[in-house]
């Protein structure tokens, strides 16, 4: 692989910024022998943990859930705070590291996300859990990005493309892994251990990263921090969010702080946009959105990952609760997308750069299309390969997402607007996966009722089906009450599975319909050297 600036992110993980590490270590010798393969493992399993993280947890939210005393619904918090929270970290990692380093903020990082892993094992309660999850993802902001520069100013410059190849597989084996891991570990330990494992991973990989790199700090300088924008943006994207996920149990507008929280979204985003327009070192900056490849390609990027993490929410869920599968067998549905994306990705990375990435990014959402299609016909009688099928190809709209996607939003972009860009274009990215799982959470449950309440409309006294129903079950020794249970349990299981199909075939029209913003940007091929430079 080679001229690689831009490399591919794992589904589920914050996007690393593109990096000139000569820009900030051009003083560093590069690394030899044992210390440049024990740094590179380092780097690389503080990667892994990072974005273990953003899907070990997908299977496990039943068990959480039930454990600690809420709905599934509600579980889901411990996604979508996780997500929130790394999101709005993501932009002020550049911040970060020119005033404290890039080897103090990853250290800092790591030692934090360990300690925070662990205190969400020791949760006793939904908003503890919540609130060590929220501190979790912020100590995860930077340490993708600064994982990477550390990686890339160890080795000669003629090594990066392989250096950049080695660290990517990580980010990419990370979210395929974490499902299976997530879902043994539910079953055959117990939930809290899907965080404990972070524990002595995290001691291991900074003990390591601080022996090596102790003397390898990067330049450090005084710089403002916009504090009145980041207040903003923490204000009315946590208003959002805690909207979306508070807002079916409180019945929506008609409670209150359903319409508080609005109303601080609202304000929070309009004086966010005033004061970063007008501000000198704005934490975002939102002049890039003046160029139509990065406000379009960026628009694609949050829509369909919203759509895509949602997804990989939603489908366990269902599998769990009302087709009966386990935590681990979840885990094996999800976990097939990477047959294709590992057989893929190292093609992709090789050859991009000869192919218009508008086509690709086509092939990519059609393929989404297909998948989600496909999904819209399941049934809870469904075989195993039935469910695993559609994930199977899903590894190939996955491996020509990021990468292309990347290359619209980045591309032709002056290399001193790169780090800004792709913070920029990361946040929205996370935040929209976090938007796109409450969503696709809420609305499932809202269609279920609606499911449930015109089915039970056909069950009533005197309905020839109905009492042949109830009849058998007496008959095999059930009372009425057990009888009545059975059916109830039927209804919900077919009014859930119906409101799933029905989220499935929305999401396949959206894909199609994305296409249609492809090509409206400007043609361009696989990001270059030339297009990527840049530093955080």
């Amino acid at each position: 692989m080679t001229d690689i600036n831009i490399v591919e992110e794992a589904p589920g993980s914050p996007a690393p910024e593109p990096v000139a590490p000569a820009a900030q270590a051009a003083h560093l010798v590069p690394l030899r022998g044992g210390l440049l393969v024990l740094g590179t493992i380092a780097l690389s399993l503080a990667t892994f943990m990072n974005v273990l993280d953003t899907s070990i947890a997908n299977v496990s939210i039943p068990a959480i859930a039930g454990d600690l005393g809420v709905s599934s619904s509600q579980g889901t918090w411990v996604i979508t705070s996780f997500g929130v929270a790394t999101a709005i970290a993501v932009p002020l990692t550049g911040f970060l590291t020119q005033r404290f380093g890039a080897v103090r903020v990853f250290l800092t990082s790591i030692l934090m996300f360990t300690l925070f892993s662990f205190l969400c094992g020791q949760a006793t309660s939904l908003g503890v859990l919540i609130l060590f999850r929220v501190l979790q993802g912020a100590s995860a902001g930077p340490m993708i990005p600064l994982s990477q520069t550390l990686l890339l100013s160890s080795y000669r410059p003629s090594r990066a493309g392989m250096a950049i190849a080695m660290w990517s597989m990580t980010t990419l084996v990370a979210p395929i892994t974490g499902p299976l891991l997530g879902g043994w570990i539910t079953d055959n330990v117990a939930w809290p251990w899907i965080f404990y494992i972070n524990v002595p991973i995290g001691i291991l990989c900074a003990g390591v990263t601080y022996s090596i790199y102790r003397d390898r700090e990067t330049p450090t300088r005084k710089l403002p921090i916009d504090w009145t924008g980041l207040v903003l943006l923490v204000t009315w994207v946590g208003s959002l969010q805690v909207m979306l996920d508070k807002g079916q149990e409180l019945d929506w507008f008609s409670s209150g702080v359903v319409v508080a929280l609005a109303v601080s979204a609202v304000i929070g985003f309009v004086l966010f946009l005033i004061w970063e327009l007008f501000e000198e070192h704005p934490v975002v900056d939102l002049t890039l959105f003046k160029r139509a490849n990065f406000s379009i390609g960026t628009a694609m990027l949050a829509i369909a990952y919203g759509m895509f993490f949602g997804s990989l929410v939603l489908l366990p869920l269902w599998l769990q609760e009302f087709v009966g599968y386990t935590a681990t067998d979840a885990g094996e549905v999800l976990a097939w997308v990477g047959l294709f994306a590992l057989m893929l990705s190292p093609l992709l990375g090789r050859y991009m750069h000869l192919v218009d990435t508008r086509w690709l990014t086509t092939v990519s959402f059609a393929t989404f299309a297909l998948v989600f299609w496909l999904r819209s016909g399941f049934t809870a009688n469904d075989s195993y390969w039935g469910y695993a099928f559609p994930t199977v190809i899903q590894g190939i709209a996955t491996a020509l997402f990021f990468i292309p996607l990347l290359g619209i939003v980045l591309g032709g972009l002056p290399p001193n607007r790169i780090a800004a860009a792709s913070g920029l274009s990361n946040f929205l990215r996370i935040t929209a996966g976090s938007f796109g799982t409450s969503i696709y959470t809420t609305w499932w449950a809202d269609r279920a009722s609606l499911h449930h309440s015109q089915l039970v409309d056909n069950i009533y006294a005197g309905n020839p089906v109905t009492e042949a129903a109830l009849h058998g079950m007496r008959a095999s020794g059930f009372s009425p009450q057990q009888a009545l249970g059975v059916v109830d349990g039927l209804i919900q299981q077919q009014s859930y599975t119906i409101a799933a199909d029905e989220l499935f075939r929305l999401s396949a029209w959206l894909f199609l319909a994305l296409i249609v913003m492809v090509w409206m940007v400007r043609p361009g091929r696989g990001p270059t050297g030339a297009d990527s430079a840049g530093a955080h």
